[in-house]
Formats: C-alpha cells, structure tokens, sequence
C-alpha cells in the first residue's frame, strides 16, 4: 500500500534534517528516483539562484533548516547529499549485472579482494544499505580534493566525492529503500585507499618535436597535438571527437611515408593524455584513426 503524500514527505523532510545536522548540504532528489530535481543546464532560465550563471545541483546543496523545509515542504523529493561539500568519499558496492558471466566478483567481492591485496581491514564506519548495494561512508582527507570514480577500485566499486552525491538514508527507490545499516561514526578514508583514489596529475602540454619525417609531416603533427590539447569543450566525447579528427589528419603523412607510424602515435597519445582522456581510450582512438587512414589515403600524387 502506498504511504500518504504528506506522512512520506514529513518522513524525507527529517531525512533531509538529520543529514544536515551532521553538515552534510543535501539536494532534493526527484520523487522516488536518484535523479536531482529541478532544471537541467540546457534549461536554465537565469533567474532565482541561477541569476549569475546556472548552478549544478552540487552548488544548489544546502543545510540551511529554512531552504530544506521550503523545499521538502512542496513534494516529497528524495534526498541526495552532496560528498564533496560534505567533506565525504563515499564507496558504493554494487551488485553483478544480469548479463554477465557466472562467478563474476561483485562490488564487495571486489572490495574484499582488494583488502587481501594490499594486507589491510578496512575500519568500522557508517553505513547504509542502498536498493542495490551499500553505501561505505568515510570522511574525505584533508588538502586532497578526491572525485568520483566508477570500477578504479576494481568491479563494481565506485566511489562518490566531488562532483557527485548520494541518495541518502530514508529515501525509496523503485528498486528498494536506502536504510542505515551500521549507525557508528564516520571515520576518516584510510591513507592506503586515498593514495589509490588519487589522481594522476595530468601532464603539462608541451611543443612535441619530432625529427623524423619532412617538414610538413612535422609541422601537421605538431599543429594537430595543439589543437588537441586545446580541446575543453563538449566534455570527454567532444575531446575524443577532436583526438579522432586529429589523428585522421595526420595519419596520411604516415601512410605516405613521411612520419614513421609510432612516432606520430606516442606524440598523439600525449596530447591526448593531457585533456583528462583516459589512455586506453585515447590509445584506442588513435589507432583506429591511423587504421583506416592508412588503409584508405589517397596517393600523394593524387592529394
């Protein structure tokens, strides 16, 4: 039987509560789902809180009783809490998929092997019991400003920091309801975790020189690993996009023999490294743009 509207919004109202009462800003959830309520960028209208620019539900969180009260106070939105202003990593173990293969390890299988690998027991900490999974709560370690992470731990092992939330404890999904499991403290994320977790610092672009191949060869490459390393807009497909129109362009110098082919692949590999682009994707996008070029340019004397 479904809950009355205004008993199961007074419910998420204090769930909301009590999560900001630990200073942890929270975000209203559309009703029943984990997707953030209100409008998307593409629909931002410039006006209320966006009057300065449009804000992303990870600005929008808030602790503050009046904003929370007005909110939940309209509908009876999910609560999501925001782990990076909270000052939280959270780990998020989920389950194996249908459509993989039998034995696969889930979220804390995965979890589990990594503890036995690295000859460490993770400590006892806050937890909740989430529709599909559970949450594993630890505050995030001073000076390092973690993001979120999908399978870096290993299968099925995701993390939330900044740049991503949680749907908290007292919310219900079609999948299930979200439930503190374990209510101690929140420790602090292990030292041997946040080193996994941290980031690579990204190279710094430089002027590639190359010596081998003819002049033009050289100058193409050198132009197209700029304008790849230029590339901000259109997030990680927009990078991709401009790697692959990149490669293409410089591929055909390759199949005419003026730039020996792992020279232009390692300077292209760079450039695209430097944007954020994971290596095997660039490593895949590079390759398969030199692929075809090879297989299909056009002779010199026909160019």
């Amino acid at each position: 039987m479904t809950q009355p509207t205004a008993p199961r919004r007074e419910a998420l109202l204090a769930a909301a509560l009590d999560a900001a009462s630990r200073g942890w800003p929270v975000i209203p959830l559309q009703p029943g789902m984990k997707r953030p309520a209100g409008h998307p960028e593409r629909t931002c209208p410039g006006t209320g809180r966006c009057a300065a620019g449009h804000r992303t539900p990870e600005e929008r969180a808030a602790i503050d009783q009046g904003l929370i009260r007005a909110a939940w106070g309209q509908r009876p939105y999910n609560v999501g809490i925001a782990t990076g202003p909270a000052g939280l990593l959270v780990i998020d173990l989920d389950p194996v998929k249908a459509e993989e293969p039998e034995g696969a390890p889930d979220g804390a299988t995965s979890l589990q092997a990594l503890c036995e690998r690295a000859g460490q027991v993770l400590p006892d900490t806050y937890r909740v019991r989430t529709a599909r999974g559970e949450h594993l709560y630890f505050t995030a370690p001073a000076g390092v400003r973690l993001k979120c992470s999908v399978d870096r731990l290993g299968p099925h092992i995701d993390t939330r920091a900044w740049g991503g939330y949680v749907v908290a404890p007292g919310s219900t999904t079609p999948d299930g309801a979200y439930e503190v499991a374990h209510h101690v403290p929140v420790v602090e994320l292990p030292d041997w975790l946040a080193v996994l977790l941290c980031e690579p610092v990204r190279p710094v672009p430089v002027p590639v020189r190359v010596h081998d191949g003819t002049k033009a060869a050289r100058v193409a490459l050198e132009r197209e690993c700029a304008v790849i390393a230029a590339a901000t807009e259109g997030g990680p497909d927009g990078r991709n996009n401009t790697l692959h129109k990149s490669a293409c362009k410089v591929a055909r110098f390759v199949a005419w023999g003026d730039l020996p082919r792992h020279v232009a692949e390692e300077a292209i590999q760079g450039a695209g490294e430097s944007t954020g682009l994971p290596p095997a994707e660039c490593r895949t996008t590079v390759r398969s743009a030199l692929d075809w070029v090879i297989a299909h340019a056009t002779p010199r004397e026909a160019a």
